[in-house]
């Protein structure tokens, strides 16, 4: 097929470019190329380049990219008929998600073609795919053991700890300035000295935290320092107190990411210990020996005090509880966003306020747990439970609820009665050829006969048979059903219950105003106590439907109007 012939067949043709390097290859120049040899593709095709998707600097094993997820969406719209790239693995490395690519442009009738392959088909599927998730299994090993070499002759094989500072090394032979070479920071490693002695001392995290914020010393991220920044988790090695590097000790390969199929995030897991690579470096040690032993002891301490039963299990009684209190996790402080959290057997506070200081928050006001759930629970029994309210809102429910169940059992007894005389027609229709009559005279009757009593078959087999009927006294139950809600959620084993209220809220903010909190409930519970609310001050049925209309009616792009009470 000469070129002109092949550019006539191709007119019309809308075509999408797709261009991506990764990470390990940062540079911008790679895209210009991949884009101009994909170009070269159309022009030769005759097709129209009618869009360019790129990613920049992101890995081929995550969908999870802009111009990757922008070009599915041109498929699935129908403004593109070709998919054109350098070669399959600038689409996709993971063979599950170049699979899935495939499917997406078959079912969209579109085309993948690409500069290495052509025409993208089933066989290269399997086989580049293949190819390309055996490509990134090497590269992480191969960067494995760069690494692992790298520790081992006491470089760092990751980022930079507080205290340090990256030093540029000598050209290897490469041509490369050598990597992982750092040196003491003398101000930060006066810090992490401080902050040692400090705990030692006796001195919380949280007040280690405050007098740090309050003399302006950045946190390792640059802002302010919290709690967690310094306590961290001993047995896993995080936080400034258990940066085994202080003491002249490299640790690394203690986790390793596994990617989780069904989120696409990484999660991390332990290593064993004959996995993790332990190097020597007395040159970076900056805690003394003794401030460190000390520090460990503090924390074995604490660790037998809340009762750890196993090295690998800080604090297993609050790790394996679900939320204790109804609004456990939910609670924001309205001033700075930050969470409410316990800071006292019966009270909760502004974390940020209580990690941070003034520096992060000012609001310092707290809630009783008990009066906040006790002012929601009282709220839910005394909006819902009016019984004129619900007296009407049940009597006429009931109404509109069995007449619509009254017209499904008459249109489904239409049904079968209009069939019962169809059998009985088409019986006397038989008893007529059995008699001798023409079947010319009734052959046309009989068929349709027949195909109206499939129609009627048919369409008795979709209806679902009507519900009972509710009964007059649904108005008593209604309310004895609200007593217990309320009963069980106030009950120390209502636990279940909680957790299902829990499910209605998606947030509970804590504003300070004029020295008090007013609180304000948001989500579907919100919705709930708002249309008992309402209802209470609608005493008659036609406001009150009003009233259940309109919060049938609201819209969910923009959530539940939040209710607000003053404690």
């Amino acid at each position: 097929m000469t070129g002109h012939s092949r550019q006539a067949r191709s007119q019309g043709i809308r075509a999408a470019i797709y261009a991506r390097f990764s990470s390990e290859n940062q540079r911008d120049a790679s895209i210009e190329d991949q884009v101009r040899v994909c170009r070269a593709l159309a022009l030769r095709e005759g097709w129209e380049v009618a869009e360019t998707f790129t990613d920049y600097a992101v890995s081929g094993a995550s969908t999870l990219r802009p111009g990757y997820q922008a070009l599915l969406g041109a498929m699935r719209a129908g403004t593109i008929q070709v998919v054109i790239s350098e070669s399959l693995d600038r689409l996709s490395r993971d063979q599950e998600h170049v699979a899935g690519l495939f499917k997406q442009a078959s079912f969209a009738g579109v085309r993948i073609v690409t500069q290495s392959e052509g025409e993208v088909s089933e066989l290269h599927i399997g086989l580049k795919g293949t190819m390309g998730a055996l490509y990134l299994k090497d590269l992480a090993d191969k960067t494995r053991r760069g690494l692992e070499g790298r520790v081992r002759q006491g470089r760092s094989g990751g980022g930079v700890s507080y205290g340090y500072r990256i030093v540029r090394g000598p050209i290897d032979r490469n041509g490369e300035f050598e990597r992982g070479l750092r040196e003491i920071d003398p101000t930060q490693a006066e810090v992490v000295r401080r902050i040692f002695r400090d705990y030692a001392a006796g001195v919380s995290a949280i007040r280690i935290a405050h007098r740090l914020n309050k003399e302006g010393i950045a946190s390792p991220r640059g802002g302010a320092w919290a709690p967690s920044a310094i306590v961290g988790n001993r047995h896993k090695g995080t936080g400034i107190l258990n940066n085994r590097l202080y003491v002249g000790e490299l640790v690394w390969n203690q986790r390793r990411w596994i990617k989780d199929p069904a989120t696409g995030r990484r999660v991390a897991r332990d290593n064993e210990a004959g996995a993790v690579v332990t190097q020597e470096v007395p040159e970076l040690r900056i805690v003394d020996q003794s401030d460190w032993d000390r520090v460990r002891a503090r924390q074995a301490a604490m660790d037998k005090a809340e009762g750890a039963s196993s090295p690998g299990e800080a604090n297993p009684f609050w790790a394996k509880q679900r939320p204790k209190f109804l609004f456990s996790g939910l609670m924001r402080c309205g001033l700075c966003g930050g969470g409410y959290s316990k800071s006292s057997a019966t009270h909760f506070s502004c974390s940020v306020a209580r990690n941070q200081g003034e520096t992060g928050c000012t609001n310092r006001l707290t809630i009783r747990q008990d009066k906040l759930e006790g002012t929601v629970i009282g709220a839910l029994r005394e909006r819902l439970m009016d019984p004129d309210v619900f007296a009407v809102f049940v009597e006429a429910f009931t109404e509109e609820w069995n007449r619509l169940q009254g017209e499904r059992s008459a249109v489904l007894a239409q049904q079968q009665g209009e069939l019962a005389r169809v059998e009985r027609q088409l019986e006397k229709l038989v008893d007529a050829l059995a008699e001798g009559a023409p079947v010319s005279t009734v052959k046309d009757r009989m068929v349709a006969l027949e195909a109206r009593r499939e129609e009627l078959k048919a369409a008795m087999a979709e209806s679902k048979a009507p519900a009972p009927r509710l009964h007059p006294n649904l108005a008593q139950v209604y309310r004895r059903k609200v007593a217990e809600l309320a009963d069980a959620l106030a009950r120390e084993d209502g636990a279940e219950v909680r957790e299902q209220l829990r499910g209605l809220v998606e947030a509970v903010r804590l504003i300070p105003e004029e020295g008090t909190l007013r609180v304000e409930v948001r989500g579907a519970l919100a919705a709930v106590l708002a249309l008992g609310n309402e209802a209470q001050n609608a005493k008659n049925p036609s406001v009150m439907a009003g009233v259940l209309v309109s919060q049938i009616k609201m819209d969910a792009g923009t959530g539940f109007e939040p209710v607000t009470f003053r404690l």
